[in-house]
């Protein structure tokens, strides 16, 4: 019988305020109707044999897209378990775009403007997949690097997949005045495989330490359209992928034509929702509607893994801006009560954000305590890490109390 001893972790440290509930920092789900424990059974043999993968997907809005919460959580996860560091995985250079926001554990820059397309558009004119978001030029020129700021995080990767399509013929001969190339120092590499079904470049390059040059080579005014980026490998192990969208709903991720086709690259074990916080905005917000849009979102993420584990969020407590006044925003105790219902339908979990933060109006007590931005909707560096490390600690107690419950039976 495998022995999971070494595969113990203990929560991390937190910081201590008075309004916090810890005593609901928990996950809740039902053991014998959830799936959850046997997501944290297959974590077990991974951790332990040091053979196959965990793939777990972090999807949301602005908490997301901003990447401190995602990459706490990931961070913890991966100090724990150094020697199970897989991919980096699933990431989008956000900042390529005007005023886009871009996670601070990888560096994007460009030598020109690209146009940005998002799932939370009206009108989206272009093929969205997995990420939910697009950019695309059609300058000469055009040039992304993305340098990765994890020194401390070995993230293997010998194999790039470029998710994009040219508004122009594919050029199957490979003709290098309108294939995208990698540059890594000063050597340039040229796909290996292009899948023109699934709108992907694949490039086979030697292990890359920290970062690399994505040059588009448009020819005789092609466009090109970049959907996504995987950093890929084969080192079995966990990744831990963000995707995140500001102002995203569930109905956003719903109008991605590609998202299934896209997923296939990651195929999560385990779906992290943080998906509400816009919807839960509205004076009408429809719970009927927003359960309904989220059991498809799920049907969906089962067609491409059928024995996927779900862990839903509940919105944090948030204030709306009525007349330059701020006043609560009591939607976050109906959309909580959606989460519980979904979990149950689902086989999932709840993490409870809005109970552990206090509860009602709590938002306004982390905002005067430094850990939530004036808006009294998103949260300041020190609070998004902090609240990554409160979900973690729910995470591990969950996976200890579901070890202990294998041991016992």
């Amino acid at each position: 019988m495998l022995s999971l001893t070494a595969a113990a972790q203990s929560p991390v440290p937190v910081d201590t305020l008075a309004f916090v509930r810890y005593e609901s920092d928990t996950l809740a789900f039902d053991p014998a109707t959830s799936n959850l424990p046997a997501f944290f059974r297959k974590m077990d043999e991974v951790v332990a044999t040091g053979k196959g993968n965990i793939n777990i997907m972090h999807i949301g809005g602005s908490h997301v897209q901003a990447g401190t919460m995602s990459h706490r959580i990931r961070r913890n996860l991966l100090n724990d378990f150094p020697d199970r560091i897989a991919r980096r995985g699933m990431i989008f250079p956000y900042s390529v775009a005007p005023k886009c926001n871009n996670p601070a554990d990888y560096r994007v820059s460009k030598n020109v403007t690209f146009s940005l397309i998002r799932n939370v558009y009206k009108d989206i004119d272009r093929p969205l997949g997995v990420t939910g978001i697009a950019v695309y030029t059609s300058d000469t020129t055009a040039q992304i690097k993305i340098r990765l700021n994890t020194p401390d995080l070995p993230f293997p990767t010998s194999r790039i997949i470029l998710l994009g399509y040219p508004d122009s013929s594919w050029a199957l001969d490979y003709d290098y005045r309108v294939v995208p190339s990698i540059l890594i120092g000063d050597d340039e590499y040229f796909p290996s495989e292009i899948d023109t079904n699934t709108r992907r470049f694949i490039y086979d390059v030697p292990t890359m330490k920290d970062s690399f040059l994505l040059r588009i080579n448009n020819y005789d005014h092609t466009t090109f359209t970049l959907t996504g980026i995987l950093l890929d490998d084969d080192a079995p192990g966990l990744t831990f992928h963000s995707i995140g969208v500001n102002g995203a709903q569930v109905t956003s991720y719903l109008k991605c034509a590609n998202f299934e086709e896209d997923l296939q690259l990651i195929r999560p074990d385990l779906v992290i929702f943080g998906i509400g916080i816009n919807d839960a905005a509205a004076a009408g917000f429809d719970t009927v509607a927003f359960k309904n849009n989220y059991l498809e979102l799920v049907r969906r993420i089962r067609t491409v893994s059928p024995d996927c584990s779900f862990i839903f969020l509940t919105n944090n407590d948030s204030y709306k801006k009525v007349k330059k006044k701020y006043s609560v925003n009591h939607n976050g105790e109906l959309a909580r009560d959606v989460f519980y219902r979904l979990a149950a339908e689902t086989g999932g979990a709840v993490w409870d954000q809005f109970d552990i933060m206090g509860g009602l109006r709590s938002m306004d007590k982390w905002r005067i305590a430094g850990y939530a931005q004036y808006d009294r909707v998103h949260f300041t560096v020190k609070g998004y890490n902090l609240i990554g490390d409160l979900f973690y600690n729910a995470f591990v107690g969950a996976w200890e109390k579901c070890r202990e419950n294998n041991e016992n039976h």
